[in-house]
């Protein structure tokens, strides 16, 4: 073999193998261009879920509108179902006229109407107003001043009345819906909405002789003057309450006496015009904290503190003054609120109490067996 023959044969060689490296570069090159194009379609990908999940966002929102819709023609419809429930209750006092609101009840197929006593406190004459215009003579069955209560029977035709159903109060949580219908400055129907603001307040008022009416529902719905009487309702059109007061000055904090205490006393209000089940302890006091235990030396920061005990009540004799107590029954008591729901919701009278006080610096147990309070200064 000549040299030219392997000049040749090397030409070749070298030719194959660069052919063979251009083909390897080209196919990395190709699977670069190939990664690099596969990442920008990922991108693309990712920028296109992005506005899928913005649009999204906007249908969700868009939704939540259609909701709110839905809430507003419930609460239209809701009107509708009880507006006939609700009538104006007016009186003559030796001051003038008087006007609130009212609902219309049943029971054992007899048709009263739920209002607050002090409507109709010291009046003459009483007559209660339909939706519809008519008017008619009403007389009061039944009252409580305790808690702010009175039943009253319409000469009215049977047709008139549309009962609402009262529900019990147990349930409620701050934050569900508050409604209150009534006929504020003589407004008459006016619907007005807001929330549980709170539960379980106490508020005195000057007919309940200085004694707390307790387990009080605060509401954010406006309620004026007019309103009292009238019910408050849940979202579905319950009765959860009966609006009674406001606070002086104040935005958005009205009270309503709650749904239990209607139903615990509207049966003995019916047939008897009383409710004689409100155990009496006998004692006056004050909310204990953290100021007035570093006043009094008291490593106790929550309670209630004993002030006076009535002479001839049930607590003469067991309670001192400077007690504070601090459980009923094994529950703890952190204020006067807390008491004054215990013992409504939780005793009677003639019933043995477990109180447990701090006494200096001792705690101590002591029985009590509760007496029945006076009747009120009405």
């Amino acid at each position: 073999m000549n040299r030219s023959d392997n000049f040749n044969k090397a030409s070749t060689s070298f030719f194959i193998l660069l052919f063979i490296a251009g083909l390897l570069v080209g196919g990395l090159l190709s699977i670069y261009i190939t990664l690099q194009e596969i990442t920008e379609l990922n991108d693309k990908v990712d920028f296109l879920e992005d506005q899928i999940v913005d649009q999204n966002g906007v249908q969700n929102v868009t939704y939540q509108d259609i909701t709110i819709y839905q809430n507003a023609s419930a609460l239209v419809e809701l009107y509708e179902n009880v507006k006939e429930s609700i009538v104006l209750v007016q009186g003559i006092t030796s001051e003038g006229g008087v006007q609130g609101s009212g609902f219309v009840y049943t029971y054992l197929n007899r048709n009263v109407v739920i209002t607050n006593y002090h409507v109709v406190h010291d009046t003459s004459s009483l007559s209660v107003t339909f939706s519809n215009g008519n008017g008619y003579e009403a007389t009061v069955l039944g009252i409580d001043p305790y808690v702010d209560l009175a039943v009253l029977s319409v000469d009215a035709l049977s047709v008139e009345f549309k009962p609402i159903e009262i529900v019990s109060s147990s349930s409620l949580r701050v934050g569900e819906m508050a409604i209150a219908i009534g006929n504020p400055y003589g407004l008459v129907g006016s619907l007005t909405t807001g929330v549980v603001s709170a539960l379980g307040r106490t508020l005195t008022e000057e007919y309940a002789g200085g004694y707390s009416i307790p387990n009080i529902i605060q509401t954010s719905t406006p309620i004026n003057p007019g309103n009292s009487g009238g019910p408050l309702l849940n979202a579905v059109g319950k009765v959860i309450g009966i609006t009674t007061a406001i606070a002086e000055e104040s935005q958005g904090l009205g009270f309503a006496i709650p749904s239990n205490t209607m139903l615990r006393e509207i049966p003995a209000l019916i047939t008897t015009g009383a409710y004689d089940g409100h155990s009496y302890l006998g004692v006056s006091g004050q909310d204990m904290s953290y100021n007035l235990a570093q006043d009094i030396g008291s490593s106790i920061t929550f309670g209630w503190k004993i002030q006076s005990v009535t002479s001839g009540g049930p607590s003469e004799g067991i309670l001192s003054i400077g007690d504070i107590i601090t459980e009923l029954n094994g529950t703890k008591i952190r204020n006067n609120d807390e008491l004054a729901s215990y013992l409504s919701d939780k005793t009677l009278p003639a019933e043995t109490l477990l109180i447990t006080a701090v006494r200096e610096s001792s705690t101590i147990e002591l029985t009590i067996v509760l007496g029945t309070r006076p009747a009120p200064p009405i």
